[in-house]
């Protein structure tokens, strides 16, 4: 039998400008700072806190990958560490828009992640030992996340 997928809640991440860095021999770096932001869904609901932060490498024109480190509190107080890595692809000009803060409908653009969650919850022990995938779209001063667990 086959894997299947759990939905377990949209993450709406508030994105602040990013840091460039440059071009820097593997690729032109950007940092780009999570501000918060709100989790909703039928097994997950909180807030995104501030202090987190996406190193992004943009490969190619066409290929950037994501490597994303913050965290999250559910509405209980439950503290929930996110790390999260994937690749975001597309047309030449699509990628260039997106990196100039402006929007590109989400089905032009291959936004997939593999976001690990770890807490020290009781209740969520759970996902310390669960794979998740998630599904996402870039706007202009949001990331909009769809996360599920594999089962």
């Amino acid at each position: 039998m086959g894997p299947g997928l759990i939905f377990i809640a949209h993450l709406s991440v508030t994105v602040g400008v990013p840091i460039d860095l440059g071009e820097v021999g593997d690729g032109h770096r950007r940092l780009v700072p999570i501000l918060g932001g709100t989790v909703d869904g039928p097994l997950l609901h909180g807030r995104v806190l501030p202090g987190g932060a996406d190193h992004q490498i943009l490969r190619t024109a066409t290929l950037t990958e994501l490597d994303a480190r913050y965290a999250l509190e559910t509405d209980a107080g439950e503290r929930i560490a996110v790390h999260n890595v994937g690749i975001r692809s597309g047309t030449k000009e699509d990628i260039d828009a997106l990196v100039h803060g402006e929007h590109v409908a989400a089905d032009r653009v291959y936004f997939r992640s593999q976001p690990r969650l770890s807490s020290a919850a009781s209740r969520l022990a759970w996902m310390n030992e669960r794979l998740f995938v998630g599904s996402g779209e870039r706007l202009p001063n949001s990331v909009e996340l769809d996360v599920y667990q594999v089962t």
